[in-house]
Formats: structure tokens, sequence, C-alpha cells
């Protein structure tokens, strides 16, 4: 039976669908109306000739090259104030980039003028096509503990990784994928960003205790640092625990202030100035003080502690990464020590790490965006084309894997930082490190480099989250703590799929599970009725769930059943096939069945499989179907 509302709609002709449309109003679906293609005669050609027009037309348009190059937008409106601000914010984090980058090469198992390669080249181009000023090019301690574990250690590995994950982060950005870190919920990105806390700490227990380790996950460093724990070098480890507690102690400084917060006087702003100098400077005033230690000790013949050694002196050469290996001889018995790899075997070798990087690169990039941004809208789609192409420019000049760091960022913003003009002074000093400084390197300890590390680490440790989350929603633990021993105990590739994973079942049980408010309510006239309302989507895993539920109360209570659909906004096939069993159902035993408030768009997809489905969009045609019913 159709509602009589004055307005004939072809779409539902026939059927038991009533629309409850206003007689004034007009509606249409797809089966209303033709449209006439004139357009069948032109050839695929002109088609596609078309296409390609529109889509050239789209690119070179003014709107999009300016949210492609973003330099467009901010260096017409620079000022000469902005100057000095980039200037300053560029030289700190030149001065702490340099130091993390030969740390951080360490932990990416490879020789430290590595580090230094991935510091200046990704920073020019940023400068022309990154969307934010807080954002410093650079290794950080996950992208380098990441390269470890999928590159093995190897140069050449860790190059062509670098040039993968920089060509799929352009294609994520081309294709507008980076909505894919959503996937990763913020209790999964504590958990894995404790995790690679825990095991960067681990993986520096031999610089810092001078002793032997291997293994690539938390639990095997360990089990190595407890086997060779005996042959600890007592003066290293002196030095490290000293360097450690000079660190933590500058980091302080760097956050206190002179004086009242309002109305300093001269000497009290130039003291808070320094004190902030001297506690952001911190790692290379480290480095500078240690170098001089071991430089000392060099002279004087004493080997007390073991420093990071030779570090070649200039620029590196400007080539392709290397697609393959070559064969590894013996120089004196021509014997083959290691095989060569083909471009196949080490992209297979890399593997799931080729997407797990650039996920994890966009979070770590987007942290500092956001963090920074005052409430202005951040663009994911851009950050990820300039990672990608900073990270393709990086692998020619043998960088390691580079991006955004959140602790670098904090320290541009900190400073004062204008524009991304900070970038090229940061680029320049680390260029002038390379041709001049490197020799100074040699006499670096160690143990110096691993505290850096460990001061710097032990902060990335998210326990805060812990309490906050139990007062919130005690089940969101389940797939932090899963991410968490899923990355001390497998690799982090791995360890992050797991996380990623626990959230996606989650997320599927809920999609399965839909909560459905039960109510017995009654008309004015009395009549009384079951209202089941669903408070989502029917898709096919909560279809039988839901078909249960609604049979057996309707078993249960024999009165006519209503089923609110306000909330219903989409439907698929098996949802039209378990209504369509259901209605039968429910006309097999006598019994009605209603659909209120049934949206048009689902109305059709269930008028697919049975026309007798009944919807009402209004209390009172609900109150007279329930008279016609009563009265059977």
């Amino acid at each position: 039976m159709t509602k009589d509302t004055g307005h004939t709609n072809g779409a539902y002709a026939g059927s038991e669908v009533s629309l409850d449309i206003p007689t004034n109003t007009l509606y249409h679906t797809s089966r209303d109306c033709i449209v006439q293609d004139e357009t069948q005669s032109r050839s695929w050609w002109d088609h596609t000739t078309e296409c390609c027009r529109s889509t050239a037309a789209n690119i070179f348009r003014k709107k999009t090259l300016y949210k492609r190059f973003p330099i467009f937008v901010w260096l017409p409106q620079y000022k000469k104030d902005y100057i000095m601000g980039d200037f300053v914010a560029g030289v700190s984090v030149a001065l702490t980039v340099i130091p993390q980058a030969l740390a951080y090469a360490g932990i990416a198992g490879l020789d430290l003028q590595y580090g230094l390669y991935a510091c200046f080249l990704g920073c020019f181009i940023y400068i022309f096509i990154g969307s934010s000023k807080d954002v410093p090019i650079g290794p950080t301690a996950i992208s380098a503990l990441l390269s470890f574990q999928i590159a093995g250690g190897s140069w050449q590995m860790a190059t062509l990784l670098t040039f993968l994950s920089g060509l799929i982060e352009i294609l994520m950005g081309v294709f507008r994928l980076g909505f894919l870190i959503d996937f990763v919920s913020g209790p999964v990105g504590a958990g894995f960003t404790s995790a690679v806390s825990l095991i960067i700490f681990s993986s520096q227990m031999k610089d810092l205790l001078g002793i032997r380790t291997s293994g690539n996950t938390f639990v095997q460093v360990w089990i190595s640092i407890v086997n060779d724990i005996h042959n600890i070098s007592w003066p290293d480890f002196i030095l490290g625990l000293v360097c450690i507690a000079l660190l933590l102690s500058l980091r302080a400084l760097a956050s206190c202030s002179v004086g009242p917060k309002e109305g300093k006087s001269t000497c009290q702003r130039v003291l808070t100035g320094l004190f902030w100098t001297v506690g952001t400077a911190r790692n290379a005033l480290l480095v500078c003080g240690t170098a001089a230690l071991g430089y000392w000790l060099a002279m004087t013949d004493n080997e007390l502690v073991r420093t990071v050694g030779f570090v070649p002196k200039g620029m590196p050469s400007f080539e392709p990464p290397p697609f393959s290996t070559p064969d590894v001889y013996n120089e004196t018995t021509g014997e083959l020590l290691q095989e060569g790899q083909s471009f196949w075997e080490m992209a297979s070798i890399l593997g799931s790490g080729l997407i797990v990087v650039p996920l994890i690169a966009l979070l770590e990039t987007m942290a500092v965006v956001q963090a920074f941004a005052d409430g202005k809208p951040t663009d994911a789609t851009q950050e990820l084309i300039a990672s990608g192409i900073c990270n393709v420019a990086n692998s020619f000049v043998q960088g390691l894997r580079s991006n955004g760091g959140l602790a670098r960022g904090a320290i541009l913003n900190a400073s004062g930082v204008r524009t991304q003009l900070s970038n090229l002074y940061t680029g320049v000093i680390v260029i002038i490190a390379l041709l001049y400084l490197t020799p100074c390197f040699y006499f670096i300890p160690k143990a110096a480099l691993a505290a850096i590390i460990i001061a710097a680490v032990i902060f990335m440790v998210q326990y805060r989250v812990i309490k906050p989350m139990w007062h919130s929603k005690k089940t969101d633990l389940i797939p932090g703590l899963g991410a968490f021993f899923a990355c001390l105990v497998l690799p982090l590739q791995l360890g992050i799929l797991v996380g990623i994973g626990i959230n996606v079942v989650f997320i599927l049980y809920q999609a399965a599970r839909p909560k459905l408010r039960i109510e017995t309510l009654a008309t004015q006239s009395g009549l009384r009725y079951l209202m089941l309302t669903p408070d989502r989507c029917l898709i096919f895993p909560s279809m039988e769930f839901v078909r249960k539920v609604i049979n057996k109360q309707g078993v249960k209570s024999t009165l006519p059943v209503v089923i609110d659909c306000t909330h219903i906004y989409g439907a698929d096939f098996t949802a039209a096939k378990v209504i369509s069993t259901m209605v039968t159902d429910f006309a097999q035993r006598q019994q009605p069945l209603f659909f209120y408030n049934l949206q048009s768009r689902v109305a059709q997809v269930f008028e697919g499989l049975n026309k007798d489905l009944v919807a009402i969009y209004d209390i009172t045609m609900l109150e007279t179907k329930l008279a016609e019913k009563s009265t059977l």
C-alpha cells in the first residue's frame, strides 16, 4: 500500500514503499529522467585529448601552483625583519642536527658521514615545496632505527630505501592517500613510539658500556648485552653517564627564566637568552667538549675511551642510488665473499618497510606541522609530496632517510622562525661541516654520541597517556599495548602492522555488532508497538546479528515491530537480502513490520529485492498503519 502524498514518484511506483514528500517539493531519482548522450559519435582520441587538456589546465592553474609551491605565497611577503629570525633558527637547528646526524647514522648501522649527507639537499628543496615553516628536514631516531632494521646496516640498501620510500610518498601525495595515517590511532602511535625509544636506548648500550651487542629486536639486543656485560669499559660508561647528566641539566637550563615574566631588566633578558642558547646548543657544546677531551687523550697516547674514528672529508658524489650490488671477492685469494643482488632482490628485502616507512614519516612530520600550526589548516598531501621529493634527492647524495622531527621543530619555533628559508642556513652550515670539520669528528667519543641519543629518546616514552586513556576508554589500551609489545618482540615494520591490525579488528567488531535500542511504545490512541533503533548503517558484517536480534524480539513480544531507520544512511546487497528475508518471516507470522524514517537511497537498495516492505515517514501515518493492522 502506497501513501498518497499528492506527488507521483516513479521510483516507487508499484511498491509498498511510501515517501512522505511535500507536494511543493520536487523529488528526483536516477529513474526520473534520462540523460541523452550527444557525444557518442566522438572518437576515443577526442575524449583522451580533452581529458589531458583538462588535467593540464588543472595542474597549471595559479591556485594549484601556489598550493604545490608554497614559496610563491610567502616569498612575495618576505620582510627584512624576517632575516634575523630565520638565521637564528637555522643556525640553532644546525647546531642540533649535526651531532644528531652523526649519532643517528650509528643507529642505522652506517658510517657517520651518511647522516650528514641527509642534512643539506633536502633542506634546500623543502624551501620551495614545504608547507610549514616549522619542519626541519633531517634524519630522526625513528627513521634511523627503521633503516637499520629494514636495510640491515648496508649503505646501498639504506640509500635505495630512501629513494623508493620517497617515490612512494610522492605517489601517495598524488593520489591523496594521506588519510591512511588515520588508521594509526593515538594509542597505537603512542605504543609504537614508546617501543622505539626503548629499542634505541638499548641499541646505544654497546657504545655506552663499550661492549659488543647483536640482534634487531629489543629482546635480542638485551640478551646479547647480558652475555657480554663482563667486558664493560668503565671509562666509557662513566663518561657516558656524565654526558647524560650534563645534557639533562642543560635541557632544564634552556627553560629557565631570570626575573618576572613581564618587565625584565636588560641583564635579566641577557641571562635568560644566554640560558636558552646554551640549553639549545647543548648537543653541539657536548660534542665540542668531548672531542677536545678525545684529542687530548690521543695526543698523550691514552686510549681510555673509544672514538668514532675516521670520517671522510668533503661533499658526497652526486649519482643515482644503487639499484644493484656487485659481487664481493677476496682481493688476495679471489674467493667470492658475498654475492651481488639485483634490484628486485634488494626491493624484496626491503619488503613491507617500503609502506611502513612513509606512513611513520608522515606521522612524524604531521605531528610537527600540527603542533605549531596555531589553528591554521594543514596539508598532509603537500607534506607527502615534499618529503618524497626531498628523500628522492637525498638518495642521489647517499643520504639517510629524512623527514621532520618534533624536537628540532620545537627549536625552530622557539628560535623565532619566520619562513621556510631557515632551512637554507641549516643546509649551508652542514655543508661547511662536511668540507672543513670532519677531521675533528675523529676524536668524538662514542659514549658521547650514545649519551646524546639516550638523553633525547628517554622523553619519547609516552607513559603519560596511560592514565587519561584508562579514565576515558580502557579498551584503547589493548591496541596501544599490543603495538608496544609487538614492536619490542618483532621487527618494527611488523610491530606497527600488528597494532594497526588490532585497531582494524576493533573497528570491524563495532561494525559487525551495532547497538540496538529496544523500546515498547504506544500511540496516542493506545496502540502498543515495539521500536528497534539501530545506531549505524547496515552492512554485511552486521546483518546476521541485526536479523537475529529483531526476530528474537519480534517472537517474544508479538507486538507490531517498527524499525527506526533514522541513523541508517547506507546499506548493501547483503543488507537488502537479509531485510527481504526478515520481511518474509514477519509476513508468515502475520506480525506487522514497518520501517520508520527510511532514507530514499536505502529504500532503493531494499526495494531491489523485496517490494513488500512498508516505509513510514511520520507518526500520524504510523498510527494509521497500526490501526489498520489491528483491525485485520
